[in-house]
């Protein structure tokens, strides 16, 4: 385990996901000592060159999409014997992808900051109490934990088995809650009222749902069975569009499953 003066880090990757962690890192007093970039940016630390040996590092984080993960894993083999720990920071693609690193004696593991990081700056600030899936070699799990805790984070165990689930749920209270809220703002547009109106609306139906969970949180027409309403919505939103009346047509037939009224489905359609 690092002493005091914290971690030394590799970044490979440096996107929104990688930006967004050297820059929590480097404020909390870790230092990145080397960027391997395909693209040129390294903005975050010392350049380093695609064939040469890693510098001494505690932790090479691998910041790329998970498809680029099993080609960073070819290119790393016989380049970390100054490393401690290689890890990524995918939360579907399983720890055992970077098991040829392990040859070399180094302790894998992963890293999932389940938060979302439009870009490196904002990423970083949206760190600090955030959760973290972190799983892998002990090693790496004691090196990843002592990381998230150092930015604020919240550690929880998150095993191989598990991520796809895990993910498509991350995947689901982030990118769907977006959708929702995209197809309300061109609604609410083509009303003439802005759509921060509903900003208290939204963070109290959240709030709900993380009190009292999301079957006592769902109100409104499709719980209580008003088809004829129902049927309004979606004319309202076909006359703003063909797209944003698909588009509320799916999120009304989703939630409509969700509320147990499945038999209103055969009124409406």
């Amino acid at each position: 385990m690092p002493g005091p003066e914290g971690l030394r880090l590799v970044l490979i990757g440096p996107g929104r996901a990688g930006g967004s962690l050297a820059i929590a890192a480097t404020e909390a007093g870790h230092v990145v000592v080397g960027v391997l970039s395909r693209n040129g940016n390294h903005d975050y630390g010392p350049p380093l060159r695609r064939d040469d040996p890693l510098p001494e590092a505690d932790i090479a984080l691998i910041a790329v999409r998970d498809d680029a993960i099993p080609e960073v894993v070819d290119g790393l083999v016989g380049r970390l014997g100054n490393v401690a720990v290689a890890a990524h920071l995918s939360g579907f693609t399983p720890v055992s992808a970077l098991r040829p690193l392990q040859s070399a004696g180094v302790a894998i593991g992963g890293m999932h900051p389940l938060q979302t990081l439009p870009d490196p700056e904002r990423g970083a600030r949206a760190l600090s109490g955030a959760y973290a899936g972190i799983g892998g070699d002990p090693l790496a799990v004691d090196v990843l934990t002592h990381l998230a805790a150092s930015l604020g984070m919240r550690p929880f165990s998150l095993d191989d088995a598990s991520r796809p689930a895990y993910h498509a749920a991350a995947a689901a209270a982030s990118n769907f809650v977006t959708t929702a809220l995209a197809v309300a703002s061109d609604l609410y547009s083509s009303a003439g009222i802005d759509p921060v109106v509903a900003r208290p609306l939204v963070e109290r139906v959240v709030a709900n749902v993380f009190e009292g969970g999301a079957a006592s949180a769902l109100t409104g027409p499709i719980a209580r069975g008003d088809v004829d309403t129902v049927i309004g919505h979606l004319t309202a939103a076909h006359d703003v569009s063909a797209e944003v009346g698909r588009q509320f047509g799916l999120l009304a037939e989703a939630t409509t499953l969700r509320a147990g009224r499945e038999e209103d489905l055969r009124r409406w359609r």
